[in-house]
C-alpha cells in the first residue's frame, strides 16, 4: 500500500470510527439490532398468531394449523452494495460522489464493527466488479475501506439489478444490505431499469438506500454551448444551456427521474435517503436510521 493510500485510509478511519462510536451506535443498535429473524421451532397455531408465519408443509401433515416460531439472532450480517460505475467520478462542490461514497460506506462498516456484526462488500458497475464476503475485525474493514479508495472497475456503466440478483443468491440467510449509488440507471422514459432485483432482494433482506448526488446534476446552469460527455457510455453531445428550453428540459427530466424512483423505493418498502456532495451527512443518516427504530 503507498504511503499516500494508507494516509487516506487512515483519515478515513479516524472520522467515520469516531462518528459511528459518537453518534451511530445507539441510533444503529435500535435501527437493525433484531430485525434478523432465525428460524426456532413450530408450535400449534393459537388464536392471535400472524397467519404469515404458518407452516403449511406441517399443518398439512398433521391436519391441524402449526406456525413457525422465531427467535431474534444475535448478529447480523450487513452487505454494502457500493456503485463503481463512472458517473461516480463527477463533483462539483466539496467531494467527488466517489469520495462521499467511501465515507458514509465507512461510517456503516465502523457502525455494524462496533455493534459486533459482521461487514461484507460487492462493487458493481453493470456487473459485479468485486465480492469482499462479510467477516469480522479491524483489518477485514480497512481492507473494504481502501478499495473503496483505490478499486478500479473493469467497466463505467451501471446495472444495479445485476448487484441485487448477485446479493440475493450469495447471502442465504437474510441481512441488512446498504445500496449506495447515485441510482441513476434508467430506461429511455426516466424510469428505474432495477424493479425486478429490487423486489426480489427487498423481499429477502432488509435493504435500504443511500442515494449520493451532486447539486449540478439537479439543473444545468446558463453557460453557453456547452460541449457533454456521458461518463459511463462516452458518448459527447454539444448543448445550449442559454436556451432556455434546454434548462427547463432538463429539470423536468431529473425531476421526474427522482420521483420514478423514489415510487419504486417505496412500493417495495426499502428506506431511503438522499445525500448530496456539499452537504454534511451526518444528520441524513441519523433521519435514516430513526425511521427505522
Amino acid at each position: 500500500m503507498s504511503n499516500n493510500l494508507l494516509k487516506n485510509v487512515r483519515k478515513i478511519e479516524i472520522k467515520t470510527r469516531g462518528l459511528s462510536r459518537q453518534i451511530f451506535a445507539g441510533e444503529y443498535h435500535s435501527a437493525f439490532k433484531g430485525r434478523g429473524m432465525a428460524f426456532s421451532e413450530v408450535r400449534e397455531y393459537q388464536y392471535g398468531d400472524d397467519v404469515r408465519s404458518m407452516d403449511w408443509n406441517v399443518t398439512a401433515r398433521m391436519n391441524t394449523p402449526y406456525i413457525k416460531v422465531f427467535e431474534e439472532e444475535r448478529e447480523l450480517t450487513v452487505v454494502l452494495l457500493i456503485d463503481v460505475s463512472g458517473s461516480r467520478l463527477f463533483g462539483t462542490r466539496i467531494k467527488l460522489k466517489k469520495e462521499l461514497l467511501a465515507e458514509v460506506a465507512a461510517v456503516l462498516s465502523f457502525s455494524a464493527s462496533i455493534n459486533n456484526d459482521k461487514v461484507g462488500a460487492l462493487f458493481f458497475s453493470d456487473k459485479v466488479e468485486k465480492f469482499i464476503p462479510p467477516k469480522k475485525g479491524r483489518s477485514h474493514l480497512l481492507y473494504i475501506i481502501r478499495e473503496m479508495l483505490e478499486f478500479e472497475p473493469e467497466s463505467r456503466r451501471t446495472d444495479i439489478s445485476e448487484a441485487l440478483r448477485f446479493l440475493t443468491n450469495a447471502i442465504k440467510k437474510r441481512c441488512t444490505a446498504f445500496l449506495l449509488s447515485d441510482l441513476m440507471d434508467l430506461d429511455n422514459r426516466e424510469n428505474p431499469r432495477f424493479e425486478e432485483g429490487l423486489k426480489i432482494a427487498a423481499n429477502k433482506h432488509d435493504l435500504a438506500a443511500i442515494q449520493i448526488y451532486d447539486p449540478r446534476e439537479t439543473e444545468l446552469p446558463d453557460v453557453g454551448l456547452v460541449r457533454m460527455m456521458d461518463a459511463e457510455s462516452g458518448h459527447e453531445l454539444w448543448v445550449d444551456t442559454s436556451e432556455k428550453r434546454v434548462r427547463q428540459d432538463y429539470a423536468i427530466w431529473y425531476k421526474n427521474s427522482q420521483e420514478h424512483i423514489r415510487t419504486i423505493l417505496n412500493k417495495y418498502h426499502v428506506d431511503h435517503v438522499k445525500i448530496a456532495t456539499d452537504q454534511d451527512y451526518v444528520q441524513p443518516l441519523i433521519r435514516l436510521f430513526k425511521s427505522r427504530a
